[in-house]
């Protein structure tokens, strides 16, 4: 398959690289995006309809947040491209000065799966209500381009991580193809950065077939897709590095839809720049309050005299003005407690990739991956990251 003229060319790189582990892949570095630099490894809050479910823009700024994710697909169908055009694009829609992602839809091939229908043309929608929505490669890309994020991911076809047989395969391909549709059909290339991602499952076979393929496309940068899914966690870490391994040293890895913090430092350290994930703000709206020590979950009776700050080391307004006692009392009669632990959880998410940013810069970066092992987990770690870290020169022992 010959490779298109891609999008990158003729433009400055979107990654300079600061720092390196040495030792591991971990790597510290900047993101050059057009709403300002970011520094990175990067955890991006979603706001899949244009805002983080339970807190503000605002709030979001403050807390040194300077790239979130929305969903083309979801902003496409509501409130739509032309009313967020209308607006200044999203950025003037959310009130949003800083850098924003916006995914191409293609998840929602598996989280929408009863409702959708593949083919060669693009993914068709048919909701409970309403008429059938075709979203294809061209559409995508016209819908990214109303909206005006900094970064755009191409449409891909998705399948669970935990599928096997011909389907997985069949969807890499298309996946390939229809890179090639995004690209022909991006209109503001010098303006937005897009990604490709790479797809195949957990067969190594299919991803360096994807990855053979797609890194000859002179995109920007690259995503990891297709994983985080219920997969096995020895399968999922060896599929990060080995396609972290085979992709371009220059150009930014993205990690989609990982977000758990051992996950996070574990895969930082198999050379990924960038992570995003619904989880902070999925788990405070269940009343669960996220710490290097693990979660807390808030509505247990135990904490109803416990007058400490969720974390004591966390600067965030809700461990600098609440205690552990006021949200569970407030969590049994008011949502403004989701919204209290919400701003944490972002917060200490933010906080963990700063830190872990700032060990890379300073050279001790396997140290404070061991440091934040025995914390969380004492003498035991997970077998599947012990292992993975191992296999980049950390070992936790």
């Amino acid at each position: 398959m010959a490779a298109p003229s891609g999008t990158g060319a003729g433009r400055a790189p979107l990654l300079r690289v600061v720092a390196e582990c040495g030792q591991s892949m971990a790597r510290a570095g900047e993101l050059l995006l057009p709403h300002g630099t970011v520094p990175c490894p990067v955890f991006m809050p979603v706001g899949t309809r244009g805002t983080a479910k339970g807190i503000t823009a605002e709030q979001l700024r403050a807390l040194g947040c300077g790239l979130c994710l929305g969903n083309a697909y979801h902003l496409g169908t509501a409130p739509g491209p032309d009313v967020v055009q209308r607006a200044g694009g999203l950025h003037g829609f959310m009130g949003w000065s800083r850098n924003l992602l916006t995914d191409s839809g293609g998840f929602q091939m598996v989280s929408l799966l009863a409702l959708c229908e593949v083919s060669e043309e693009g993914v068709r929608f048919r909701p409970p209500r309403g008429p059938a929505v075709l979203l294809s490669p061209e559409r995508c890309m016209a819908l990214q381009n109303a909206l005006g994020a900094d970064i755009v991911m191409q449409l891909d076809d998705v399948v669970s991580s935990t599928q096997t047989g011909p389907r997985v395969e069949e969807a890499m391909l298309r996946s390939v193809r229809w890179l090639d549709r995004c690209i022909a059909a991006h209109r503001r290339p010098t303006e937005q950065n897009l990604f490709a991602i790479i797809q195949g499952g957990l067969s190594p076979t299919l991803r360096r077939r994807c990855l053979a393929e797609m890194t000859q496309r002179d995109v920007p940068g690259f995503a990891i897709g297709g994983l985080s899914g219920g997969e096995d966690k020895e399968l999922f870490w060896r599929t990060v590095k080995f396609s972290t391994e085979r992709l371009p040293t220059h150009k930014p890895r993205y990690l989609m839809g990982v977000g758990y913090d051992t996950d996070l430092v574990v895969c930082v350290a198999l050379g990924c720049d960038m992570f995003d994930c619904v989880f902070p703000t999925r788990t405070a709206r269940f009343g669960s309050a996220l710490g290097p020590w693990g979660s807390l979950q808030l509505k247990n009776r135990q904490f109803a005299k416990d007058f400490r700050p969720i974390d004591e080391d966390c600067d965030c307004p809700t461990c600098q003005r609440h205690s552990r006692a006021f949200l569970h009392a407030l969590l049994r009669s008011d949502p403004a407690a989701l919204h209290h632990i919400t701003v944490h959880n972002i917060a200490y998410q933010l906080r963990l990739m700063r830190a872990v940013r700032d060990s890379i810069v300073g050279r001790r970066f396997p140290a404070f991956v061991r440091d934040f092992m025995r914390r969380r987990y004492g003498a035991n770690p997970p077998s599947w990251a012990e292992a993975a870290l191992r296999s980049v020169g950390i070992e936790l022992s």
